[in-house]
């Protein structure tokens, strides 16, 4: 008799090939659902759940194409919220979602399912640790677990985006939010210009009224907060493409210089484009944070870049605080003039308690009546805060007479994170930040031509973000997955260029 070796797991799914099995059904069932929908349901229901079906399975078989549509869901996705408890679950939270799904799946059809080890996890699991500590004290339980699952959704995307990119993904996934934030600036500068938007976002500006531009935010500061994470892109590649990068500019190893110069104006053309269009939105929103770390992020990058980029940031500033000593100010807008400077005289120790309230001053002063209840906070329970996305459940006792309403946050992302998680939070954020600062510094060291210019755009992202959370909290609205998506980046364009750097490794997907 001969022998017949043992049917073990391993070797039937060899034979069978369940991963093709597996693929194949997917693709029945697709196609089956597909068919009765067309036949049975309304043309505009039917049609969108052939684009949704058409579109999951894709992301089945290959889970990044969810992170390329990811850039537009985050300034369009809030459009078909759906609310589950005290969450909404909109169109980021389900790309996240299938892309984790379509990763899951394919790693358990390829009994290859093995959790990544990117850069940042140790800092990052820091960080999460310190939220999950510091709600042993907090008041409303159902508000923490929303903050965490926040941040939890911002690990797992990270986690598994940076390891499934490749550079020819990054490519086209930058692309989509340079775009996506063209679009959205374009629809902030329709808002302004036709005055589309609420009463109270009305402002007066060389002779007219003009609206302030908030997109589909419900707000001008998030909005802004959004363009300005990603307009750095933009000026990044733009600058590094101009030769302001001190290592080489060429965007491959091509020997036809004619096909290299088209592709290096065109992407020009690009960025320029789409990078002035969200300068205008981010003009518009007339939002003083904003406009602050849009300034810092340039400047900072422009002095990291090169002894060029330097001298011409340093011009360029000398320039216009000129123009301005001669009397460059007084031939401002009034409006403009005003907004610009009306928060200097709140600088400092003062009791705002005793400040006479009026239109001028309303915002400045409610802003900082909620930096002093954080202040508050973070006094009664400096060790681990009064619990992650509490501040607003437990304001009402630190509320400043006169500012009975929370407004969600202290409007300083590092006041909140003291508030809410204690110094425990607050050292394990910077240190996680300080880390994900110096990996993106050794992406731009690393890399050249339009990497580069991609690394020095998320530099100018991380730096725009860090200096406009000290006016808000950008963690809103989606913006966190697109932070996230960011940093996945960055963590690819130094893996690549690792690998290519090792005798033996090739660069994937180069």
């Amino acid at each position: 008799m001969s022998h017949i070796p043992a049917l073990t797991p391993a070797r039937f799914a060899r034979h069978w090939d369940l991963a093709g099995w597996s693929s194949q059904f997917l693709l029945w069932v697709t196609i089956v659902g597909l068919a009765a929908a067309l036949a049975w349901l309304p043309v505009v229901l039917a049609a969108a759940l052939v684009v949704g079906g058409g579109f999951a399975a894709l992301v089945l078989i290959r889970p990044v194409w969810a992170l390329v549509l990811l850039p537009f869901a985050v300034p369009f996705g809030s459009i078909a919220d759906i609310r589950i408890g005290p969450a909404q679950v909109g169109g980021t939270e389900a790309l996240v979602g299938l892309f984790l799904a379509g990763w899951l799946a394919r790693g358990v059809a390829r009994r290859e399912l093995r959790l990544p080890r990117p850069p940042l996890i140790v800092p990052l699991g820091l960080w999460l640790g310190a939220q999950a500590l510091s709600v042993l004290g907090a008041l409303s339980l159902a508000a923490s677990l929303k903050e965490l699952s926040k941040w939890g959704e911002v690990a797992a995307l990270y986690i598994i985006a940076a390891h499934e990119l490749r550079r020819r993904d990054v490519i086209l996934v930058v692309a989509m939010l340079l775009l996506a934030g063209a679009v959205a600036g374009a629809q902030g500068l329709v808002q302004a210009l036709l005055r589309l938007g609420p009463a109270g976002f009305l402002f007066p500006l060389a002779g007219r009224l003009w609206l302030r531009a908030y997109g589909t935010f419900l707000q001008p500061n998030p909005y802004s907060g959004y363009l300005g994470v990603t307009l750095p892109l933009a000026y990044g590649i733009g600058a590094v493409l101009l030769g302001f990068g001190a290592t080489g500019t060429h965007l491959a190893s091509s020997k036809k210089p004619v096909a290299e110069s088209a592709r290096r104006g065109a992407i020009l053309a690009y960025t320029a484009v789409t990078g002035g269009v969200m300068v205008l939105g981010l003009f518009f929103s007339l939002s003083r944070g904003a406009w602050i770390g849009a300034g810092v992020a340039a400047i900072a990058v422009g002095v990291l870049l090169s002894r060029r980029a330097l001298v011409g940031s340093l011009v360029i500033a000398m320039l216009a605080a000129l123009s301005l000593a001669v009397g460059g100010a007084a031939r401002l807008p009034a409006a403009f003039r005003q907004r610009a400077t009306d928060f200097l005289p709140y600088l400092g120790l003062i009791d705002i308690r005793r400040v006479e309230i009026n239109d001028a001053n309303f915002a400045v002063i409610e802003r900082l009546a909620h930096w002093w209840a954080a202040i508050g906070m973070f006094s009664d329970r400096p060790w681990l805060g009064v619990g992650i996305g509490n501040y607003a459940a437990v304001y009402p006792a630190y509320a400043l007479p006169r500012w009975q309403d929370p407004l969600g946050h202290a409007h300083n992302f590092y006041l909140n994170v003291a508030a809410e998680t204690g110094l425990a939070g607050l050292v394990t954020y910077l240190v996680f930040w300080a880390a994900a600062l110096g990996l993106t510094w050794q992406a731009v060291r690393r890399t050249t031509g339009l990497w580069r210019g991609i690394a020095v755009g998320c530099l100018g992202a991380f730096i725009h973000l860090a200096v406009h959370n000290f006016f808000d909290n950008l963690y809103v609205h989606g913006i966190y997955l697109q932070i996230a998506l960011l940093l996945a980046i960055v963590a690819v364009l130094v893996r690549d260029n690792a690998s290519a750097a090792r005798p033996g490794l090739s660069h994937p997907g180069q």
